[in-house]
C-alpha cells in the first residue's frame, strides 16, 4: 500500500496494480507517466479524476463521453489500435478531459483528444482523433442539464 497526498482527495492509499501508465505522457505533461484514475463520490463513476502518483498538485477531472452524448462515436487509425495491441475501439476505454473554469458553465470539454486506456494492461495514450466530428473545447452546457456535467 503506498500513500500520496492528492489535489481533490486529501491523503490516498494505492495498490502498485491501481496504477495506469501513460508511456508518453498526457499532451503538455510529456514528463508525467503514473496516474490513478479516481471516481468522484455521488458522479456513478461518470466523473473522474487522473491523479498523478508523482506530482500531488497535478490532477485531470475526467469525464464518460458516452454519458454526455450517446452518439460518441471514437474513431482511432490502424497504428493508435496497433500501440494498444487491439483490433477494435470495443476493446477499450474512453475519457474525456473537462478544462474546469469558474464559473462551471464556461467548463470545456475535449471531445477530439480522449485519454484511451486499456483495461487490461492498465496503459494509456492522450490520442488526437482526425476527425471533424469532435472539438477540443466543447463547451459543457453544450451536453445539456447534467449534474455530474454540471460540476465539472
Amino acid at each position: 500500500m503506498v500513500k500520496i497526498q492528492s489535489k481533490y482527495f486529501g491523503e490516498i492509499e494505492y495498490e502498485p496494480e491501481d496504477i495506469i501508465t501513460f508511456p508518453a505522457g498526457l499532451f503538455g505533461f510529456e514528463e508525467e507517466h503514473t496516474f490513478l484514475l479516481l471516481p468522484f463520490e455521488g458522479s456513478n463513476g461518470s466523473m473522474l479524476c487522473f491523479q498523478s502518483t508523482v506530482t500531488p498538485g497535478l490532477a485531470f477531472v475526467a469525464l464518460d463521453p458516452f454519458v454526455l452524448r450517446h452518439d460518441y462515436t471514437p474513431v482511432l487509425q490502424k497504428a493508435e489500435l496497433n500501440l494498444f495491441g487491439v483490433e477494435d475501439v470495443q476493446e477499450l476505454a474512453f475519457y474525456v478531459l473537462c478544462a474546469v473554469k469558474n464559473p462551471a458553465s464556461a467548463s470545456t470539454v475535449n471531445m477530439r483528444c480522449p485519454v484511451v486506456i486499456h483495461p487490461d494492461k492498465r496503459e494509456a495514450r492522450q490520442i488526437i482523433m482526425e476527425m471533424d466530428a469532435y472539438e477540443m473545447r466543447h463547451p459543457l452546457a453544450e451536453f445539456g442539464p447534467r449534474e455530474e456535467a454540471a460540476s465539472c
